[in-house]
């Protein structure tokens, strides 16, 4: 089962990519500007190496990479690490902010739909 820290998540970031494929209009490129976002997202982040073994201009934006203090918060509550730290508040209060800026422009743009 999901935690509410992933829902929440998972739930902003759906926001944003509603809000791209209804000003965008074609499923091709809302994929296309998806991967064009994500991919160099995920590579950059501490998701697949340990960024002390990356080279220090990298290591900077790894430190400040999103999906890097949502993979660390992840992996803080898959080993029971404890209540809500850094990267756990980070990844709350980015998904806040990403869901109140996201909200009203979907449903303005979902508004224009009909």
């Amino acid at each position: 089962m999901c935690s509410p820290r992933s829902r929440s998540s998972s739930s902003s970031l759906s926001l944003l990519w509603a809000a791209v494929a209804l000003a965008v209009h074609d499923p091709a490129v809302v994929i296309s500007i998806a991967n064009a976002v994500l991919i160099p997202l995920s590579f950059a982040s501490n998701i697949f190496v340990q960024p002390r073994s990356i080279p220090g201009w990298l290591q900077a934006f790894v430190y400040v990479n999103p999906l890097s203090h949502v993979a660390t918060a992840a992996r803080g509550l898959m080993n029971d690490a404890g209540g809500v730290g850094g990267a756990d508040a980070w990844s709350l209060t980015a998904s806040a902010v990403i869901a109140l800026v996201c909200t009203p422009i979907t449903l303005r743009l979902y508004g224009r739909q009909g």
